[in-house]
This record gives C-alpha cells, sequence and structure tokens, in this order.
C-alpha cells in the first residue's frame, strides 16, 4: 500500500513546512482514512436467483432490503452489519499480503463520515430483482513489502490475473459485497446460528480425527443429535471405524 514512503515523505518535507510556518511539525505519519482511494462494487441479482430454505427468490429479496434499512436506521446494527461485510475484505487483505487493520481502520472512520455509523453497503428492491451496492476506502499494494516476503503471495496473486492495486481493492469491495448477501440472505431467513453451528460443527469433527467426507458425516450426525461436542465427535467416528474399519476416518 505504500506506506513506509509516504511516512518517508511526510518526514522529508517536515523541515520545509516548519520554515514556511515557522512553527514544529509533530506528526508526519499517513492517515489511514484513505478517501481518494474508494472502491466500488455493485451487483443485480434476478429473484428466482435468489430462491433458498424454502423461501421464494422475493420474499429472500425483501429480507435482504429489510435488512439493509435496519442498518441504515441502527448504529448498532450498522457495526456488526460492516463487521461482516469486512470478514470478506479482510480475507482477501490477508491472503495478498496487505494491511487488514489499516483497511479496517479507514471502512469504519468512512462508515462516520457524516457524523453517524452508517452501513458501508446498500441493498434495494428493482424491478423484480435485488440491488447492492458498495463504496469504502480501500488502500492495498500488490509490489514490495509482505508480498516478497511471503512466497504463496505471488503464486496467488496469479491465479487472481496479476490483478494491480486499483483492481485487487475492486476484488475485495466484491467479497464484501457478497459475503453480505450470503449473511443477510440466512439473518432474513433460517437465521445465522444454522450456518455457524454447522461450520462449527465441521471444527469440531476435524478435531475430533475425521478427514475427508467424514468430516461432513460427523458434522451432519453432530447436528441431528444437538450436541456439537467432541467427546460426542469422537463417539460417533469410532462407531463409524467400528462398522466400517479404519478406512472410515478418511473417507
Amino acid at each position: 500500500m505504500g506506506a513506509n514512503l509516504i511516512n518517508t515523505m511526510c518526514e522529508g518535507v517536515a523541515p520545509l513546512i516548519e520554515r514556511i510556518t515557522r512553527g514544529r511539525v509533530r506528526l508526519r505519519i499517513l492517515s489511514n482514512l484513505a478517501d481518494l482511494r474508494l472502491a466500488r462494487a455493485s451487483c443485480r441479482i434476478p429473484f428466482e436467483a435468489l430462491a433458498d430454505f424454502g423461501f421464494s427468490g422475493a420474499e429472500v429479496a425483501h429480507g435482504i432490503a429489510e435488512a439493509s434499512r435496519f442498518a441504515d436506521a441502527d448504529p448498532y446494527r450498522a457495526c456488526t452489519h460492516n463487521k461482516g461485510v469486512m470478514n470478506g475484505v479482510d480475507a482477501v487483505a490477508l491472503a495478498t499480503g496487505n494491511d487488514w487493520r489499516a483497511i479496517e481502520a479507514g471502512a469504519h472512520a468512512y462508515c462516520a463520515r457524516n457524523g453517524r455509523y452508517e452501513p458501508l453497503t446498500r441493498w434495494w428492491i428493482e424491478e423484480g430483482a435485488l440491488l447492492g451496492r458498495i463504496e469504502l476506502p480501500i488502500q492495498v499494494g500488490t509490489v514490495g513489502g509482505a508480498v516478497k516476503a511471503n512466497p504463496l503471495i505471488p503464486v496467488l496473486l496469479r491465479t487472481m490475473g496479476n490483478p494491480g492495486a486499483r483492481k485487487l481493492a475492486g476484488i475485495m469491495a466484491a467479497v464484501g459485497l457478497a459475503q453480505n448477501m450470503a449473511a443477510l440472505r440466512a439473518l432474513g431467513t433460517v437465521g445465522i446460528q444454522k450456518g455457524h453451528m454447522a461450520l462449527h460443527a465441521r471444527n469440531v469433527a476435524v478435531s475430533a480425527g475425521a478427514k475427508g467426507s467424514a468430516v461432513e458425516e460427523v458434522a451432519r450426525a453432530l447436528i441431528a443429535a444437538g450436541e456439537i461436542k467432541l467427546h460426542r465427535a469422537q463417539e460417533i467416528l469410532a462407531k463409524m471405524v467400528a462398522a466400517r474399519g479404519p478406512s472410515a476416518e478418511a473417507t
């Protein structure tokens, strides 16, 4: 993102500023509120593509739009709404060697630029479709720094088409918008806990020693039993091994 270069420039021009102003420069550092480096993404999803969980596409779309209005009206909801957005943005930042903490700081400051804390995304209904939009400051880099230090980062960037900083910021914004849509879709239908508990069950299954397709099988059994605990996962896996042999752990 070029932070070190900018900070070096700030320190370099400090004496000149002091001579011009006859004052003293104390803080020689950039701001993480990079509101001149805004990334945007938008989407249009027809109702029929949203049908799921036994709900019609229109019902899902209206649920997402209503959740968006809630976040716009209430800062307590907006905070959690934006946390979900940043789950996606931060994941890409980490994978590409960028400073997710700086991006987080800038994003949340941008949300409060109008004197009240607002959501990063907006969702609304228009002509039989759900429309979504995101805008936030994202300062990233694709050369130097951590990119050279970690050999996996160049590989990942190649799989993304070797994007420049502007395109990478756009990708991050798109991922944040998609992450937000997925969360609001669950919240507006079956509830977020179903997905969270399924993920928790998979993690417990892995901790119990399950591998491959056995992870999903053990996770489903844990959810069905209503007891997502390590000892229960170990019991389920042991029964699978007894019935099918050691290969059951990694079928």
